[in-house]
């Protein structure tokens, strides 16, 4: 139901309009765009992104889906094991963290599967109450359940075969940098930590992107804890977040991340399991938390990427100086690149695998 809901709505993927909306929205030929981007439903492992594996094959970097159990709940996750894997052997591994509203299928997917390239075991998973993961309600999205993805997943991977516990990294994307940071501070299996274009969803929740929404903070703390109340009575679940926009409406958004946004999770990447809403009660979580809050407990090395030109770039340069208890910190920016360009376009990926490969071949 909801995959008919999807293709027949904002999902339509791939059509030639949005296509063509997205390249000149990106600034980049149309056959670029096609060759970036592949429809979840042609996947057996309903992967979007470019090169995506569909089938594993010996001597080749292969995927392996799987579930676990977190506090009650399903997980589902992708393990990527490197060329030639051998349970026998040890390996470094590495968690991979998706943005907010993504999904293990997209960004998370093509980084963690650029990573096991490189020789190292890699898990991407969905957020509990999110994607494939299991718990209600619905998109429910709150730091604390974010961060215990993390935790969980550490859980789970030091113990898949042939992973060394030992040499543990940490790479979020997006939000899910932001609930990396804050992971990492306690969380010391992790060896090093990096992050890229990190989205900090307390701050932005709670003071608009940009901090364009100061005058209202107290009117939709108002409006989340109406929502919590009416959730906990039994009430419908009110969702802040999501639309239907046409082509002409996503132009118009103010900021270039919204903007690419849409066109990334509805258009050119879409998948079903992935959404902008989030329940309206999550905000009472959000708006109170911050990703940079006791970031001086990081003590780990650390990696910062972000794209020059990203409307976001002012999230990172603000919670890098804060991270005063480790002196082997970088923060990189990628020349030209926007916030979601960094996700997708090839010359930006590599440029961030540039960074990641030396960085995570040094520390684990």
């Amino acid at each position: 139901m909801r995959d008919e809901v999807v293709n027949k709505t904002r999902r339509e993927f791939l059509g030639a309009s949005a296509l063509a909306f997205s390249c000149a929205l990106i600034g980049v030929p149309a056959m670029t765009a096609t060759a970036v981007a592949a429809d979840y439903r042609k996947n057996p492992f309903t992967l979007v992104y470019a090169g995506a594996i569909t089938r594993n094959e010996p001597g080749k970097v292969n995927i392996h889906p799987v579930k676990y159990t977190l506090n009650g709940l399903d997980i589902v996750a992708n393990v990527y094991t490197p060329a030639n894997y051998d349970p026998q052997q040890k390996y470094p591994a590495i968690v991979v963290a998706h943005p907010n509203g993504g999904v293990k299928e997209q960004v998370a997917g093509l980084y963690a599967r650029h990573l096991a390239e490189q020789g190292y075991i890699t898990i991407a998973m969905d957020a509990a109450y999110q994607g494939g993961s299991g718990g209600e309600p619905r998109s429910t999205d709150k730091p604390q359940f974010r961060i215990e993805d993390i935790h969980g997943a550490a859980d789970f991977i030091t113990r898949y075969p042939g992973v060394d516990a030992e040499r543990l990294g940490l790479l979020g994307i997006c939000g899910g940098g932001g609930y990396s940071l804050s992971a990492a501070k306690s969380d010391k299996r992790f060896k090093s930590i990096a992050t890229l274009s990190m989205f900090n969803s307390g701050r932005v929740r709670r003071n608009g992107f940009a901090d364009s929404q100061l005058d209202s903070i107290q009117q939709r703390l108002k409006q989340a804890t109406d929502a919590r109340a009416q959730e906990k009575a039994g009430g419908t679940i009110l969702y802040s977040g999501d639309a239907d926009m046409t082509d002409e409406q996503i132009a118009a958004l103010p900021f270039e991340m919204y903007r690419q946004g849409y066109e990334y999770y509805w258009r050119t990447h879409a998948h079903s399991g992935s959404t902008f809403k989030y329940t309206t009660s999550s905000l009472l979580d959000l708006m109170r938390w911050d990703a940079t809050d006791q970031i001086e407990l990081i003590d780990q090395p650390l990696l910062m990427i972000a794209g020059s030109k990203a409307d976001s770039l002012y999230m990172t340069e603000e919670a890098f100086p804060k991270a005063t208890g480790t002196k082997d910190k970088e923060l990189f920016k990628i020349d030209g690149a926007t916030h979601i360009e960094t996700y997708w376009v090839p010359k930006y990926v590599e440029a961030a695998l540039g960074k990641l490969k030396p960085f995570y071949a040094r520390t684990l």
